[in-house]
């Protein structure tokens, strides 16, 4: 692969890559919340089930966007990463500079956990359906983000093959990790990763829009690199001035 071709394909497989690992951890924290309440065998057919499912939707997906021209492809891919990434950075910014707060993996799960518990003193009946259900519902949610975000960076030029490798080395890691230390995965710096994720998505989505209006980008596929970079002094930028109220405040 050519130097011009890995300024394209890095970025693919690294967006995918942090994207996934954030939505793989979230997933993960509701399937061990399940394991821990009523046992990995609910928990494990919830997840197969939910895997078949993100399967046929890839296998329906990947057929049908060979035959969607290129160039409206890559607008309408562009738009949509664009306005999923500036969500993801906005929600970011916002965590780092104190104004909501961050998500906490250990208290989802001990929420996911006492809920299960609670329909156990319930006497419910079906709860190993219920806890399925729990865990194939989290899986299936946060799993179509990775399917979305894996295509939009991947479907511009042929980089499917990539950005699906990026978000697989994340599902496995995090799996390997998660049922090593059977525990939440508390310590996985979480915002910092949605924080990059939102701009490498941004900075995908303003390169798809472009290519898609015809815009022959002076650099090539090394404007990625820039606009990723701007995007990461934006957001720095307004994480240090939605601050300074605060510490001004504190004083």
């Amino acid at each position: 692969m050519g130097l011009t071709s890995w300024a394209t394909a890095g970025p693919a497989i690294t967006a995918a890559f942090l994207a996934s690992a954030v939505e793989v951890v979230e997933a993960f924290t509701v399937v061990l919340a399940v394991a821990t309440v009523r046992g990995w065998r609910p928990a494990s057919w919830g997840t197969v089930a939910a895997l078949l499912l993100l399967a046929v939707i890839v296998l329906v997906l990947g057929p049908a966007l060979d035959k969607i021209p290129l160039h409206f492809l890559q607008l309408v891919v562009g738009i949509l990463l664009l306005l999923f990434g500036m969500r993801w950075l906005r929600k970011a910014i916002l965590r780092a500079s104190g104004h909501i707060a961050l998500h906490d993996e250990a208290l989802a799960f001990s929420q996911q956990t006492a809920y299960l518990q609670d329909i156990v003193r319930q006497r419910q009946p079906h709860l190993d359906w219920l806890a399925g259900i729990a865990a194939f519902k989290a899986v299936t949610l946060e799993g179509l983000e990775v399917v979305f975000i894996v295509i939009a960076v991947g479907a511009g030029r042929g980089l499917l093959g990539p950005a699906s490798l990026g978000a697989f080395a994340a599902c496995v890691l995090v799996l390997i990790i998660g049922l090593f230390v059977h525990k939440p995965l508390s310590r996985v710096p979480e915002n910092t990763l949605k924080f990059g994720v939102g701009v490498m998505l941004s900075a995908f989505g303003v390169f798809w829009t472009g290519e898609g209006i015809g815009v022959d980008w002076p650099a090539g596929d090394f404007v990625l690199l820039g606009f990723a970079l701007a995007f990461l002094a934006v957001g720095m930028a307004l994480v240090s001035i939605l601050r300074r109220p605060a510490v001004e405040d504190a004083k």
